[in-house]
Parts: structure tokens; C-alpha cells; sequence
């Protein structure tokens, strides 16, 4: 049976460049439903931050170019704190999924993978330290 499950991710960009942005949300996207088996018909809304210091492009615009054009995207930016990962775009994607919680994956690329490494694959962080 289906139900309601949030899929978080991140990516960073180099630079603030509209076509970039494009092409990192899109690869975000597709790693996110590839790792939880999502299609576009399981989608139910998604909300995207950016940091302050990205000002090139929504990154909705990025979601819409990878093929998400009926489906509610909010953009937002996010809380400028001292020492933040620059140049980050963050989703949140509710969707509906047969997959139980724990068994989500969430997703951080590049060098997004920094503000989860308990998530990565060679993580040696204590899984139950809140972030």
C-alpha cells in the first residue's frame, strides 16, 4: 500500500550559472527517483532552497526542464548561517511511495555529500547524531 514519504537531497554548484542549475537539479532529481523507484505520477509537491549566493535561476526552472511540469514546486531561500556550504540547492519531495520510511534514500551529490555523511557509503558518523 502507498503512502506519503518525504525524499530529501542537495547538490552544490561551482558557480552561480543558470544552465548549471538546470543540469544539477535535474541530476539531483534523477538520482532521487532512481534510488527510491519514484515516477512522475507518485509526486505530490516539492520545495526547494538555495542559498542566498545563488541568484542565476529558480531552481524550479530546473525541475520543469527535466520533465516535472504538473505537479506544485515552491522555491525558497535558504537561512543565510555564518560557515554554510555555499552555492546548495536542497529539495524536499513528498511523494507517494510503497517504500516503508527507513527505507528511503536520500540523496547529497557533490559536495552536498558533506552535510550528511552519515548517509554516504564509507560513513564512519554515528548514525544516530542528528543533523
Amino acid at each position: 500500500m502507498k503512502s506519503v514519504r518525504a525524499f530529501r537531497g542537495a547538490t552544490q554548484l561551482t558557480s552561480d550559472d543558470s544552465s548549471q542549475m538546470r543540469v544539477a537539479v535535474g541530476e539531483l532529481l534523477d538520482a532521487i527517483f532512481k534510488a527510491n523507484s519514484l515516477g512522475n505520477e507518485d509526486l505530490i509537491s516539492m520545495l526547494f532552497t538555495a542559498t542566498p549566493d545563488l541568484k542565476c535561476e529558480f531552481p524550479a526552472v530546473g525541475a520543469r526542464v527535466f520533465g516535472i511540469t504538473d505537479v506544485p514546486l515552491i522555491c525558497a531561500s535558504e537561512i543565510d548561517v555564518a560557515g554554510a556550504l555555499p552555492r546548495t540547492v536542497r529539495v524536499l519531495i513528498h511523494a507517494e511511495s510503497e517504500l516503508e520510511r527507513k527505507a528511503v534514500t536520500h540523496i547529497y551529490l557533490g559536495g552536498a555529500a558533506v552535510l550528511r555523511p552519515d548517509l554516504g557509503a564509507n560513513s564512519t558518523a554515528d548514525p544516530n547524531t542528528k543533523k
